[in-house]
Formats: C-alpha cells, sequence, structure tokens
C-alpha cells in the first residue's frame, strides 16, 4: 500500500528547518564522532530501550575493549557479556557477536552496505539497518524508533496504534519521501534528536519547536493525546526465593542456561513459589537447594527483598541466608565463588541489589 503525505505538507521547507535547528543544536555524542559503521551499529543496539547518558560510559568501555568487528567476532563471550553488565537485554549483545561473526566471515569484516544484505544479520531489523546504512552510508533509509514514531504522529496527525507493525510501515513510508539528498543520515538523527529533546512524550516543548508551523496536532490542539500506544499488558508477577548459601567465605553461584531469560549469567540459586508462610518457603529452599545442587542448608533469617520488572516479568525476591551444612559434588553449572571474587563474573541487574548484600 502507498502511504503519501498530505498535500499542503512543504517537504522542503521541514527538511530544511528540521536539519538548521539541529546543525546548532544537536548534542555532542561520543558516537557522533566518527562515523564508522561498526561504531554506528554499536551504539545503536546499546541505544535500543536504554537512555543516552546510560550508555555513553558503557560505549567507550565497548569500544575500547573491541574496537573492530573482528576484535568483537574473536572475543570470549564471558568478556562480552562482562562488558555489557548493567545494561540489560542481553539478548542484544548476544546477537550483536553473532551478527559481528557473521560479517567477519561472510564480509571481510566490512559492514553490508545494502538492506538486502544488512537485514541478513542477527538482531538487525528495520530502525537499526535504516540506521547504519543512512549514518555511516548516507543511503536514503528511515530509521524509524519510538522517537520517530512519535513525531510523526504528531507532525500529520496519525491516531494509528504505534505498537502494530503496520504502523510502523506506514511512517517508514512518510519518513522515506522526506528525507533529503545528500544528508540522510544527518535527518534521521534530527528526527530522533528532536523527540529526544522536544518533542517528548509528556510536556512537549512546541514553543521551541524547530517544526512547530508544520504540526497539524499542535494546530489541532492534540499533541498531547498523541502518539497512540494501545494498551500493554502489565508484567507478570513471579515470586522468588533466592538462597545466599555460605561456605568458608564463598557463597554458591550457579549459570543459567544457554537459552532463554538472561542465558548464560551468572546468578544466586532462586525457586519460584506460591507459598506465603515463612515456614514453607524455608522448606521449600532446603529441598530444592539439595534437589538441585546436592547440598544440605541451613536457611537462616531473611536478608531482604528485591524487586526487578522485565518488559513481561515483574520477580519479587525474597533473599535468606543460608548456612552450608554439607554436599555432593556441585553440578557443572555451579561453583562456590569467593565474596571478593564476586565481581569478576556477569551478574544480572536483578542480582546486583542481592549481591551487595554479602558485604553487609
Amino acid at each position: 500500500m502507498r502511504y503519501t503525505l498530505p498535500e499542503e505538507f512543504h517537504v522542503f521547507g521541514f527538511s530544511s528547518d528540521l536539519l538548521a535547528w539541529y546543525d546548532s543544536q544537536k548534542r555532542d555524542l561520543p558516537w557522533r564522532i566518527n562515523r564508522d559503521p561498526y561504531r554506528v551499529w554499536v551504539s545503536e543496539i546499546m541505544l535500543q530501550q536504554t537512555r543516552v547518558e546510560t550508555v555513553k560510559p558503557y560505549y567507550m568501555n565497548f569500544m575500547e575493549k573491541f574496537p573492530t568487528v573482528q576484535a568483537l567476532a574473536e572475543a570470549p563471550e564471558d568478556e562480552v557479556l562482562k562488558a555489557w553488565e548493567g545494561l540489560g537485554y542481553y539478548s542484544r549483545v548476544r546477537n550483536l557477536q553473532t551478527a559481528a561473526r557473521e560479517v567477519q566471515a561472510n564480509y571481510g569484516g566490512i559492514v553490508p552496505d545494502t538492506p538486502e544484505e544488512i537485514r541478513t544479520l542477527k538482531g538487525v531489523g528495520p530502525y537499526t539497518a535504516g540506521a547504519i546504512l543512512s549514518i555511516a552510508y548516507e543511503k536514503p533509509e528511515p530509521a524509524v524508533d519510538g522517537n520517530v514514531m512519535r513525531v510523526f504522529s504528531r507532525l500529520l496527525y496519525l491516531t494509528d496504534d504505534i505498537a502494530k507493525p503496520a504502523t510502523r510501515i506506514k511512517i517508514e513510508h512518510l519518513v522515506r519521501q522526506v528525507i533529503p539528498e545528500g544528508r540522510a543520515g544527518d535527518f534521521n538523527q534530527a528526527l530522533m534528536e528532536l523527540g529526544a529533546i522536544v518533542c517528548t512524550p509528556r510536556s512537549p516543548q512546541c514553543l521551541t519547536c524547530p517544526v512547530f508551523d508544520y504540526c497539524i496536532a499542535r494546530r489541532e490542539g492534540v499533541q498531547e493525546e498523541l502518539p497512540n500506544k494501545g494498551k500493554a499488558k502489565p508484567p507478570r508477577p513471579v515470586h522468588m526465593q533466592v538462597a545466599l548459601i555460605v561456605r568458608d567465605g564463598a557463597v554458591l553461584i550457579n549459570k543459567r542456561p544457554e537459552q532463554g531469560l538472561l542465558a548464560g549469567m551468572w546468578e544466586f540459586p532462586m525457586v519460584e513459589t506460591e507459598v506465603d508462610r515463612e515456614a514453607a518457603k524455608k522448606d521449600l529452599l532446603t529441598q530444592q537447594m539439595q534437589e538441585r545442587f546436592g547440598v544440605e542448608v541451613e536457611v537462616r533469617e531473611m536478608q531482604g527483598e528485591v524487586q526487578h520488572t522485565f518488559s513481561h516479568l515483574q520477580w519479587n525476591m525474597q533473599v535468606w541466608l543460608c548456612d552450608w551444612i554439607e554436599g555432593e559434588e556441585l553440578p557443572p553449572t555451579a561453583r562456590f565463588a569467593a565474596v571478593e571474587e564476586l565481581d569478576a563474573y556477569t551478574f544480572p541487574v536483578a542480582h546486583h541489589k542481592i549481591k551487595a548484600m554479602l558485604h553487609r
């Protein structure tokens, strides 16, 4: 289906005003210093669902450790995960490394410069492909993220639900029609910048907006009602009992399966439970530690409660200090690690607060 701009929409004026604003107001960000496609790629993956200020130090550290496609492709996965620790959504970096290996093997370490080839890489969807192609290669490809969908929903008074794939496709068609020749990368970044600092989700700064005159929603006074986000499902609560099993200054940790949520990361042993009584929780922990790890423990007092929310789950964790009494040989995924050496292991953010409890 062909989507077209309103007849009265002034494409050249819009793009010119937006780019003039971007040239004078753009933020000084480390990934804008160099338009190398690999560096652009890493930054765009990091910025997915993560704030700019959070990403900055991670990006600098990651690029220092893995400055090229080859360096990332050949790095041990544990080192890559450790460099990503704290950013969350770890499937992003696993896909990034897998794709880097594909680029190294199939393209000699050069990031592909066509939509057809780049979209075959693991974890590279329409947005990431558009960002790399436009910013690094100046290809006139749209890069439509949440900021751009919000800007265009207001700009053209679009009431389509932005959670639906059809809406993204529609906005991609519309953006493609306004990308100026020769400045595709700057234009896409300008749209994203506008959404990030002016056309914000709440209380948009319309009076300082460089494209104020082109915005239909502002003209109609409905800018704060857009975009239409539909109704998101709340995360499902899951109740966990966490065991801090201490033996001679070391604590038991376990590596998660290589597939699924937080794959391959280290954690303190956890048990999902629906029981409410404290005695029942202690009994369940004791039983599960025996069955899963072959260790007999005495569950002592609760150290505290920690909550962590994923996009679809909310972990409500109660943390119990446990004394090791005796045990058999641990399974291959488990080990006792000295408390002072825990920083060498990659833990999910959900367990960082639990780790801190050991230093009380």
